[in-house]
């Protein structure tokens, strides 16, 4: 059988372009590895859940307030306004979203992608299926990446994609406290700890995510030689989580840059963490992700009906177009404020400004920097600056 698509990778970035596919009548081929859960606090918001169709029995908790935790163990609470965002937990997401595929139309496939061969009849993707163990041939006319961030297929196809930063993110999936405040006066079942500790992380947070019956405890770093499981066990023990049974331990990379090309020219396009796109800051993964999947089949559909290769740069172009602005603007904030103790306790204190507050849950629920309220961003770009020089010390309420 003959493919107009072969997506590789089944996370929620291959999944969304196989259904996308699929529900416009190609015929698509989803290769995932069973097995792999990534390591992931699973936050989505509210746009993502409009946007993707998420129903409301996957989301495991609804959480209505953020914590940022300074190196100095001050809290700011940020309340979330008239909304929540969902947390999900990715070994029930993503088979979902990969089940959702199946049923629109997407052959389903379970194995290990080895390479893209071409010869006169086409191209071909060879992958070694997990049951018998044997190579297979599927010949396809477009192959879509969204393997990952060590993507095999990046690497393999497009130029530049052997060299993408990312952090290593390691997660440990814990039974939550039962009688969330009684039985852990530092646990709230309908709240997120970010922690921004130089002993956690070096460079980026830790976290403490409520996944109803579950928590997600982990930490990333770019940082060589930190023990990720160590910082783990501290940042459990700092939120008195230690006691907690721990029910599974992943680790993975997390890419923290956009790569500048995702297409080959030919017949390769990426999507999701292949493509780099996780938001800097934040850490953000799930709902770029699968706006990853859905702007590169909407490109491999634009190439298919036009015969055109160069139509699979229109990914990356409208990716871009649509968060660019916000990806420059959080690398910005991680690169000044992320470097060291000093610096985190800044931005937790600047994170007190009610102005800051409400701007970023605005973006964060919409994904779009606000407009609306200009002197609010200039007053937010006067702070900003007193904090990252000095001219002001750090405040509590």
């Amino acid at each position: 059988m003959q493919y107009d698509v072969f997506v590789v990778g089944g996370g929620p970035s291959g999944a969304t372009a196989a259904e996308d596919l699929a529900r416009a009548g190609y015929r698509v081929a989803m290769l995932d590895r069973a097995g792999r859960i990534k390591p992931c606090g699973g936050a989505i918001p509210p746009r993502a859940i409009r946007d993707f169709d998420i129903p409301d029995a996957m989301l495991v908790a609804k959480i209505r307030t953020a914590r940022m935790i300074s190196p100095t163990g001050r809290a700011v609470d940020i309340h979330i306004e008239g909304g929540y965002v969902g947390m999900v937990d990715r070994e029930e997401f993503d088979e979902f979203l990969r089940d959702r595929a199946a049923m629109n139309g997407a052959d389903r496939l379970t194995g290990t992608f080895l390479r893209v061969e071409r010869d006169a009849a086409g191209t071909h993707v060879i992958w070694r299926d997990k049951a018998s163990g044997e190579e297979r041939r599927s010949r396809t006319r477009l192959v879509i990446g969204a393997d990952g961030a060590r993507s095999a297929v990046a690497r393999a196809e497009v130029p530049g994609g052997d060299k993408i930063p990312y952090v290593i993110a390691y997660h440990e999936i814990i039974k939550a406290p039962e009688g969330g405040f009684a039985a852990n006066a530092d646990y709230d079942p309908m709240r997120c700890d970010v922690i921004y500790d130089g002993k956690i992380s070096p460079d980026f947070y830790g976290w403490v995510f409520p996944h109803g019956k579950h928590a997600s405890v982990g930490m990333g770093t770019e940082v060589d030689g930190v023990d990720l499981k160590v910082a783990t066990a501290a940042l459990r023990a700092m939120s008195g989580l230690t006691g907690c049974e721990t029910i599974r331990k992943e680790g993975a990379p997390i890419p923290l840059k956009p790569l500048d090309r995702w297409d080959n020219g030919r017949d390769v396009v990426l999507a999701g963490d292949a493509a780099g796109v996780v938001a800097p800051s934040s850490g953000e993964g799930i709902f770029y992700a699968m706006a990853g999947g859905r702007v590169a089949a909407t490109a491999a559909q634009a190439a298919l009906l036009s015969g055109r290769a160069k139509d699979l740069r229109l990914a990356r172009k409208m990716f871009m177009r649509e968060h660019g602005t916000v990806f420059r603007v959080l690398r910005s904030m991680q690169d000044a404020y992320y470097r060291s103790d000093d610096r985190r306790e800044r931005f937790v204190s600047l994170c007190h400004d009610i102005d800051v507050q409400k701007l970023t849950f605005e973006a964060y629920m919409n994904k779009s920097l606000v407009k609306a309220r200009p002197m609010a961003h200039v007053k937010i770009g006067i702070k900003n600056m007193a904090h990252l020089l000095g001219l002001v010390s750090p405040k509590w309420s």
